[in-house]
């Protein structure tokens, strides 16, 4: 079984969705940049403002806005990432109750539910040690 890693909006401004909805949930705020990666961005010619990927955490689920530029018709724009303990095993699980393996990565794996919604699958410790 699995548990709510996070929730992932694909969208245009990651900065100016994620502050719509910290505006809007209680207990929600954007994940405080540190030096580090402050740096890593201007390495990037990128700023918080213009990062392609901006976390929210608050007391339920991290949400996980990311830019995917235009309006995609091919998988939703909202997804789970589903933590597992054994990816592997939980995919062949899912293949068999009618789920579809999208694209397997090195850390995760795209699957479509039996009605075509998309999610991934995250193992931690894998995603760790990557």
């Amino acid at each position: 079984m699995g548990k709510i890693h996070e929730i992932v909006f694909d969208c245009d401004k990651p900065s100016k969705l994620a502050g719509f909805w910290v505006d809007l949930l209680d207990g929600y705020a954007i994940r405080a940049y540190d030096e580090a990666e402050i740096a890593r961005l201007a390495a990037l010619g990128l700023t918080p403002e213009t990062d392609p990927t901006v976390m929210v955490d608050g007391p339920g689920p991290s949400i996980c806005f990311q830019n995917v530029e235009g309006r995609r018709y091919d998988n939703n724009r909202v997804h789970f990432d589903i933590e597992v303990g054994d990816r592997a095993a939980t995919v062949d699980r899912l293949r068999e109750a009618g789920a579809e393996t999208v694209r397997v990565l090195p850390t995760y794996t795209v699957m479509r539910d039996p009605e075509g919604n998309q999610f991934c699958l995250v193992d931690i410790s894998e995603a760790m040690a990557a």
